[in-house]
């Protein structure tokens, strides 16, 4: 029991001395309503600090001062640090929304008009601009297909072919 509790004890103060930096995003192909279903995780207070680093202003995602402003910042932020190419060609993201799930941020995006997907390019920096140990983990689904990966920081891009 006592090997136990201090594998318990040393995971635990081993996980707080190096902290981890992993945002999720998820792209999923919705053939019938022709449309890409974004979804994007992150860490809430890193992306305040990202946000905050990009606007010169503190961002609270939690009880924003202004949510019309926040949810713009959010977009403007996604979309100078996320893109996405569907055959070779740059793809126009539409802005859902985003909500706070304890201690993370969901983000909402989405591309219409996307009726067949052979292949997915997609650049992720989110969180660059303050975090030099970011790592995001890419799922992405088309065709009843799922590929997924891994950008690490200072790494860019990952692309599949379905």
């Amino acid at each position: 029991m006592a090997a136990i509790l201090f594998k318990w004890v040393l995971v635990s103060w081993l996980s707080w001395m190096h902290p981890f930096y992993v945002g999720v995003t998820e792209v999923q192909h919705n053939q019938p309503e022709k449309t890409l279903e974004i979804s994007i995780k992150l860490f809430i207070d890193d992306f305040e600090r990202g946000l905050t680093d990009q606007y010169k202003t503190a961002v609270d995602l939690s009880n924003p001062k202004d949510p019309k402003q926040t949810e713009t910042w959010v977009f403007q932020y996604i979309q100078n640090n996320f893109k996405l190419k569907v055959d070779g060609k740059p793809v126009q993201l539409e802005f859902v929304g985003y909500e706070k799930e304890r201690e993370a941020a969901w983000c909402y995006v989405q591309v219409k008009g996307i009726g067949f997907v052979q292949k997915m390019e997609l650049t992720n920096t989110l969180l660059y601009n303050v975090l030099n140990q970011q790592i995001h983990l890419i799922h992405l689904n088309a065709n009843n297909l799922r590929k997924s990966g891994k950008i690490m920081f200072p790494e860019r891009q990952f692309s599949a072919s379905f």
